[in-house]
């Protein structure tokens, strides 16, 4: 399942494998520890507080706060036919980060620390390197 994100999981099982199909269906998870309820984003195998190997994938809420971002101009092989891009992290409202792409709704120069976003997972279909990806848009 990882191919859709580019790149091949060298180990032969991941217990998070199923995050990438949902993402996939447009579906954003998280997880949740069933032993002390502890949530993360993105998923973890193992939970941070307990160390519990038992979780359980939770669909996560797309709101998020813009924290800081980075206009990439020397793009990285594979990704100089996009650049120039905008990627950023956001703070999700129900907890936890994300490193995503700012949206085409997104201007940059209206971008403000704080401005209120949304995640939008997208499949990519121009390179055939990246397939599943995020988007940080403005709330509509």
């Amino acid at each position: 399942m990882f191919k859709w994100f580019g790149k091949v999981n060298f180990s032969p099982y991941t217990r998070v494998a199923d995050f990438a199909r949902h993402l996939k269906e447009g579906r954003l998870m998280g997880s949740r520890c069933r032993k002390c309820g502890a949530r993360s984003f993105p998923p973890r195998a193992d939970c941070s507080e307990c160390l519990s190997a038992d979780f359980e994938l939770v669909e996560v809420g797309r709101k998020a706060k813009l924290l800081t971002y980075t206009r990439i101009v020397a793009a990285p092989t594979g990704f100089e036919a996009l650049s120039p891009y905008i990627v950023a992290v956001a703070d999700l409202e129900e907890g936890g980060r994300i490193l995503a792409w700012l949206g085409e709704t997104v201007k940059e120069k209206d971008i403000r620390f704080g401005m209120e976003l949304h995640v939008v997972p997208r499949i990519f279909t121009e390179l055939e390197e990246i397939k599943v990806y995020y988007t940080l848009e403005k709330e509509s």
